[in-house]
């Protein structure tokens, strides 16, 4: 691997937020200055450009095994490097479910390979069915680092509290997707004034809140730590405020989408715009808004969730689901720092620090002796989404044709320059 200078840039975590020089050699952060003086391959001119740790999404979908023709390891791990991301909670959702040792081992072996530092999700319930518990000591002993039915909900309270009870003796978190399924029957997008416009069965926002009531309530009973998946509404971002308050042990997350977009866009009638949980109202944005800012949400996650172009061209049969990593950054920049609302060590918070947090690794900073996994940034680039320039085998993103203020110059992971934007 290159010996690696970074001159004069900004560097942000949650130490620090200032200009220095960072020597990258073997791996790891060799020294933190200024006015370094070393031998290298590479100095890079860092003036003007921001430097921070690698991202953290606690909540993708790679698809494999079983789907890959939406997307692999392989190119999920591309888009996340292209998005300044270096480290991927994959859910359990794939074909076959993730309940099996032996399928999580050698999923993480191939994961490896890849750049980007992959952990992987167990089931909750044996092959996602909601009929029995999974085995959560075999799961962990081949490598899962949470626990999750994601995609689905556990299907009643009891059998929540026993999933929590059991998570704990093996010292395991349990990320919940909060969907009550009697409730959605076959919505397809917010219920609400649009649904209505266009004739559509929609999703009652009681759905999620009933669930994540439910399952914030079994976690206080149970003392367990539960973090609730993708929070798209006011009322469930009050309850997960309310536990909080309580003493939970209880965290949660949430997307770009949800705080810059609402569902006036399925008035397109296209399919790439639809998600589960679906786009909401401006209240709702507002909610989610206010929620970042007071720290009641945890994390920024993006949910990515591949399908393919002729999966998603029927508006009223596609899938649902949004690729998200190579946006999820200059979404966030432009949505929260931009606009003052955000410092970029909020950023940090939000998008490596709590999720790294709530899974039990460990948090990086940009000191010496840590691993040179990192990012180069330039804060004030400019730049349109085009679909069609993605790095995700899939291409169905929700923010085509926006443009954010914020762009990832470079992704390095053990000291290796693993992606470098070409203009």
């Amino acid at each position: 691997m290159d010996t690696i200078l970074i001159r004069n840039v900004r560097a942000v975590d949650k130490l620090r937020d200032a200009v220095c020089d960072i020597l990258l050699k073997g791996g790891i952060i060799a020294a933190v200055g200024q006015d370094i003086a070393a031998e290298t391959d590479r100095v890079i001119d860092g003036s003007g450009l921001a430097v921070m740790p690698g991202l953290f999404d606690m909540h993708v979908h790679f698809r494999d095994p079983g789907q890959i023709h939406k997307e692999d390891v392989n190119t999920g791990s591309a888009a996340a490097l292209a998005g300044g991301v270096t480290g991927v909670l994959c859910m359990p959702n794939t074909t076959p479910p993730m309940d099996n040792p032996e399928q999580v081992r050698e999923f993480l072996a191939r994961a490896k390979k890849t750049g980007v530092a992959v952990y992987q999700a167990g089931t909750l319930t044996v092959g996602l069915k909601g009929e029995q518990l999974a085995d959560y000591q075999a799961l962990k002993a081949a490598g899962v680092t949470a626990l999750s039915d994601d995609g689905r909900p556990v299907p009643t309270a009891e059998m929540m509290e026993q999933a929590l009870a059991k998570a704990k003796e093996a010292g395991l978190p349990v990320v919940s997707h909060c969907e009550d399924l009697a409730i959605i029957d076959g919505g397809i997008i917010n219920k609400g004034a649009v649904s209505e416009q266009l004739g559509v069965k929609g999703m009652d926002r009681l759905s999620e809140d009933s669930i994540t009531a439910r399952d914030l309530n079994a976690a206080l009973k149970t003392c367990a730590q539960l973090h609730i998946c993708h929070v798209s509404t006011r009322g469930s971002t009050d309850a997960v405020r309310r536990a909080k308050a309580a003493g939970g042990n209880v965290s949660c997350e949430t997307a770009p989408h949800y705080f810059l977009l609402t569902d006036e866009l399925l008035l397109k009638q296209d399919a790439d715009y639809r998600m589960n949980p679906p786009l909401r109202t401006a209240d709702d944005v507002q909610a989610i808004t206010e929620g970042i800012l007071d720290g009641t949400i945890d994390c920024i996650i993006t949910d990515h969730a591949p399908h393919t172009a002729e999966e998603k061209a029927d508006f009223k049969k596609a899938p649902n689901g949004v690729v998200g990593l190579e946006t999820s950054l200059a979404a966030t920049l432009t949505a929260f720092y931009h606009t003052g609302k955000l410092t970029l060590q909020d950023i940090v918070r939000l998008m490596h620090d709590r999720p790294r947090e709530l899974l039990h690794l460990p948090v990086n900073t940009l000191c010496e002796g840590q691993p040179a996994d990192l990012i180069l940034v330039d804060l004030n680039r400019t730049w349109t989404v085009d679909p069609a320039k993605l790095h995700s085998r899939s291409h169905n993103t929700v923010f085509k044709g926006m443009t954010f203020t914020g762009r990832v110059l470079m992704t390095v992971t053990g000291g290796v320059i693993r992606y470098e934007y070409e203009a």
